[in-house]
């Protein structure tokens, strides 16, 4: 009888505390350190998944993800590109406020052998976890620095930025990791190399034809230095270009490379198996595991059992691999009974690439009802991305939220879950998303929202909670070439400045509210606020500069030029290369 007794009682008290995890207000979601799995996606559009609209591409476990917990239907990323959009993500700063955004045309970091990155006095999630007693590990793409001032400094490493285990490609994909792809890296630089190579070659062999004739009276010492400089400024140029497959397409297990270059074929499943063993060692302490995902960023490697099978061509295939590995690492976290107490979170890290083609084909993301895309620093196309939460027994189930909410919210969410605290000492631009998740508020705490490309504010988006309206004024907008395509294809990427751009003077506004593809474009004559609404974004754009301060930019020329000394190598530089990936031993956490 007493122990019946003690067994309802106990029944009782559960009961009870589940109950009080769904109570508005509900504090005991952050009673306990939960799991935290953020899984980020390279370039996928918004419209490339099922629970966003897509009724072609296969996402199920993405869908499935949504269904059980809370979408996330106007979650913007800081940039349109790749490393200032993940600087933002870690830091919760806009990426202008470490230097990770761009005054030049070169916006991301462009080689391994670079000095810039994402600065060590930067604090990212991970180093407040890590001071949590958080064991935190990061599977996949980094593409925010490596070295700074030796080949083995780390200043910008991920080990130094919070993470306890690394394993991962420190840049990026592109087609020149690719053997049988066209060279993708700066393609007009080099065929501009290229060409005044063959042209001073030419004046070489001209010189030497006519001194053969006697055409020519240049003596030869004179023509012997021409083309000893000949040969130099070919070999200045090809030693860089010629050879990044084995400079850049590498992959990393904490400081030590263990493929140089990275072997194509196996890269997804050896990523998977990482981030499932991560999982299982650790699974009886609080851990944060970064999934950042290779896929699906040209030149969109996927392993044959999925080739074929999507009704969107190699880019579709590449899109449902990704799904698949989204589905692993969540029966991962099943089987390991932790998925009552593991957030996960997943996004992209910006929209879809949409001049990624390959004669008719297209090889990057649809952004649905979205304009623009990947590279465009103001339209809705290039920022506005997937953002998904689960998690059991404390988020609700099967919503959906549409309120302004940004990748720089991961930062103080995570924070705050963690028991830690947001530093004090600089501007943090991310929110706690937790109030809003929960239903403990209704509306974002974002009101202003800045949209850069580059250095270049081209957008800014304002929340008027009390009309529910949300306004965005365009200040800068990219020329699309051919006019009205929708995009730079025959540029490949759209600028941020320069004969490349419109400025406008007023700025073109839109209710997204209404119109969130932007297509009807307001006036004084068809809105009677227009002037106030102009004059209030105007006045929020001063204010957030005047919190602006300067700081070294880590994307200026010199620090994005390749520089012989920082480049990685696992041999005698300039003799690198290994595959290490057959060895079972290293160490691990």
């Amino acid at each position: 009888m007493q122990q019946q007794t003690f067994y309802w009682i106990a029944v009782t008290i559960k009961l009870v505390l589940c109950l009080f995890l769904w109570l508005p207000g509900s504090q005991a979601s952050v009673s306990f350190k939960p799991n935290i799995v953020l899984i980020l996606a390279d370039d996928l559009g918004i419209g490339d998944i099922g629970c966003y609209g897509n009724e072609t591409i296969r996402t199920p476990n993405i869908d499935r993800l949504a269904k059980e917990g809370i979408k996330l239907t106007q979650h913007i990323a800081a940039a349109p590109l790749c490393t200032p959009s993940r600087a933002a993500f870690l830091t919760g700063r806009y990426p202008v406020r470490s230097g990770m955004d761009s005054t030049s045309e070169f916006r991301v970091i462009q080689w391994n052998a670079g000095s810039g990155g994402l600065p060590p006095n930067e604090t990212t999630f991970a180093k407040i976890l890590q001071k949590q007693g958080y064991i935190t590990g990061l599977i996949g793409k980094w593409h925010q620095g490596i070295n700074c001032e030796s080949r083995n400094d780390h200043c910008h490493h991920p080990l130094n930025h919070g993470f306890d285990y690394f394993y991962g490609m420190p840049f990026s994909l592109m087609n020149d990791c690719h053997i049988t792809k066209p060279p993708e890296k700066d393609r007009a630089l080099r065929s501009k190399l290229w060409l005044l190579t063959q042209i001073l070659s030419l004046a070489v062999l001209t010189l030497v034809v006519g001194k053969l004739t006697g055409l020519v009276s240049v003596s030869w010492k004179i023509m012997i230095c021409f083309a000893w400089f000949d040969f130099l400024f070919f070999m200045s140029w090809f030693s860089m270009y010629g050879f990044t497959r084995y400079w850049d397409c590498i992959m990393m297990r904490n400081h030590e490379i263990t493929e140089q270059p990275m072997v194509l074929e196996r890269t997804a499943s050896t990523l998977l198996k990482e981030a499932v063993s991560f999982i299982e060692r650790n699974k009886h302490r609080p851990f944060l595991l970064f999934v950042s995902l290779l896929h699906v960023h040209t030149p969109l490697i996927t392993t044959e059992r999925f080739l074929g099978k999507s009704r969107h061509g190699l880019y579709g295939d590449n899109v449902e691999e990704m799904d698949w590995m989204v589905g692993m690492i969540l029966e991962a976290i099943s089987t390991e009974d932790l998925k009552n107490s593991t957030l996960i979170y997943f996004a992209s890290d910006h929209g879809g690439f949409l001049e990624a083609q390959e004669g008719k084909a297209q090889m990057g993301g649809w952004n649905g009802i979205y304009k623009g895309g990947k590279a465009m620093g103001g339209w809705e196309g290039g920022i506005r991305v997937p953002g998904i939460f689960r998690w059991p027994g404390v988020l609700p189930t099967d919503i959906v939220i549409d309120e302004p909410t940004s990748l720089m919210d991961i930062f103080p969410t995570v924070a705050h879950l963690a028991g830690g605290t947001v530093p004090q000492d600089r501007i943090i631009d991310g929110r706690d998303l937790m109030p809003l998740l929960q239903g403990r508020v209704q509306h974002s705490e974002h009101e202003f929202m800045f949209h850069y490309c580059g250095v270049h504010l081209h957008a800014v988006r304002w929340h008027q909670k009390d009309s529910g309206a949300i306004w965005k004024a365009h200040y800068v907008t990219p020329k699309f070439s051919p006019e009205g395509a929708g995009a730079c294809y025959r540029i490949g990427i759209c600028p941020c400045f320069g004969e490349g751009v419109t400025h406008h003077d007023p700025p073109l506004l839109f209710d997204l509210s209404q119109d969130p593809s932007e297509a009807s474009l307001l006036s004084p004559g068809t809105e009677p606020q227009f002037d106030t609404i102009i004059s209030r974004i105007e006045r929020a754009v001063e204010e957030h500069r005047r919190t602006l301060t300067p700081v070294p930019q880590q994307l200026s020329l010199y620090n994005i030029m390749w520089k012989p000394w920082l480049q990685p190598c696992c041999g005698t530089f300039p003799f690198c290369w290994c595959d290490k990936e057959g060895d079972s031993t290293h160490d691990s956490k």
